[in-house]
């Protein structure tokens, strides 16, 4: 099976420090509607226009537009804006052109900027996002002339059942898209270096490893934003959280100091700090809540915690640079996959003996298992493939190819959608778990590294 995309530019970095006394705002364009195929033009600016008349230049994104491209949302400008009220932004256009039946056309152009009046507010450390709208008839009416009409909004919040976050680790933000619609509907800003997420539905929270900060954020999923923060302790380093299925204890692997810290979600306070191998990197909870398997990369092992017990109880000795497992759907079998051996092992999950090692080649960036099917699917990151294991053969079947990288995957049981993060085109795709077949392509942050959504399976 292979899946193309087209159209997908690159976002300007974000790498950057964690808000302190500015916001954050970012901008993306709305689907162009049918007819707009003909159009071309260049934007040479756009500026933030704040109530003082005072404009804050947004660095582009998208500076290029062909109206036959934009069919899907795409990021548009993003940048950091002092606080305060905002009138609207300021576009100023550097050429256009309409194709004909004798070739493209140069658009006489407007002498100001084309305003966009919609007024907004930046609060300090938070982001904000706009949705914008291009009138296409009203932009181009003679044929002869380019008035370009935009309309700002600030997207609703999707329904909770439809909500996916990604976690974007240099952008120090979070993605909040709508399942259903393929769009992104919110920015949360969240302090540096956000990585795994875990969500609890029932209280609608979601929790953040910010690995530059060694803390976890806590986001109330209503209205997406950091309401606190858990504090570790210096250097920890977390990189992944996981909730035990009572949601009364989280799990963050801290990569700095070799250690799970096992957190109440009810006081978010750190109950107890385990020490584990070098350089944990993920952590799996049993169905059963009762033990935890942390994957340590430099030290050849992974942990297995008691739950109940707060303590180590065995360590699993592995290949080279464990990373990553999954069980299978009975949960009597762990697959782990290694950073720097060619071979997945599966593993007896009662007593920690290696049943079997299967070659599977290097360069593996993650695993999942549907525990619908049972089906293993290998993520790989030098060649965007997916390859699909069968769970009885452990022969790989089927393969979804990607245009780059893949280092994130997850199964949307509700909506029957796989959902694959790009690094390398800063996207999200979403496959139909059926068929193969892309129904999404939702553009996020630099260097996304986890996709959490409702209904996950």
């Amino acid at each position: 099976m292979l899946v193309f995309l087209s159209g997908c530019l690159a976002q300007p970095p974000l790498l950057k420090p964690a808000l302190e006394e500015e916001g954050e705002i970012f901008v993306y364009l709305q689907p162009f509607p049918q007819g707009a195929e003909r159009l071309r033009f260049r934007i040479e600016r756009v500026s933030a226009v704040r109530d003082d008349g005072a404009e804050f230049i947004l660095p582009l994104a998208l500076s290029d537009i062909r109206g036959g491209q934009v069919k899907r949302q795409k990021f548009f400008a993003a940048g950091l804006l002092p606080p305060g009220t905002y009138t609207g932004l300021s576009c100023t256009i550097r050429s256009a052109t309409l194709a004909g039946e004798e070739g493209e056309t140069a658009l006489l152009l407007p002498e100001e900027p084309a305003r966009i009046d919609f007024p907004f507010s930046v609060e300090k450390k938070k982001a904000l996002l706009l949705a914008l709208s291009f009138d296409y008839f009203s932009s181009v009416k003679d044929g002869f002339t380019f008035l370009p009409v935009f309309s700002a909004a600030i997207p609703g919040r999707p329904i909770p059942s439809y909500i996916g976050y990604v976690s974007n680790s240099a952008a120090n933000t979070i993605t909040v898209f709508d399942k259903r619609a393929g769009q992104v509907t919110g920015m949360i800003a969240t302090g540096r270096g956000p990585r795994g997420i875990a969500f609890d539905p029932q209280l609608r929270k979601a929790y953040v490893a910010l690995s530059g900060e060694d803390a976890v954020a806590v986001i109330d999923m209503a209205l997406h934003e950091v309401i606190t923060r858990i504090p570790l302790t210096a250097g920890d380093t977390p990189q992944e959280v996981a909730l035990t299925p009572d949601r009364k204890t989280l799990l963050v692997v801290n990569s700095g100091s070799n250690t799970l810290s096992m957190v109440s979600t009810s006081s978010l306070f750190e109950q107890q700090r385990i020490s584990v191998g070098n350089h944990p990197r993920s952590v799996l909870v049993d169905a059963a809540g009762k033990r935890a398997f942390v994957f340590n990369a430099l030290s050849n092992t992974v942990s297995v915690v008691d739950i109940p017990g707060k303590t180590v109880i065995g360590t699993l000795t592995t290949e080279t640079g464990p990373f990553r497992g999954q069980f299978n759907r009975k949960g009597d079998r762990l697959y782990i996959i290694h950073e720097w051996s060619p071979y997945l092992i599966v593993v007896d999950s009662s007593t920690f003996q290696v049943l079997k090692r299967v070659f599977v080649g290097v360069g593996v960036s993650f695993i999942k298992v549907d525990t619908l099917t049972d089906m293993i699917y290998l993520c790989r990151t030098h060649d965007g493939t997916v390859e699909i294991y069968d769970p009885f053969s452990l022969f790989p079947g089927d393969l979804i190819r990607m245009e780059s990288g893949v280092v994130f995957f997850t199964v949307d049981g509700e909506e029957n959608t796989f959902y694959l993060a790009l690094p390398d085109q800063k996207v999200v795709v979403g496959l139909n778990s059926i068929n193969k077949k892309v129904v999404s392509v939702i553009d996020v942050g630099e260097d996304p590294y986890w996709i959490a959504v409702m209904g996950e399976r």
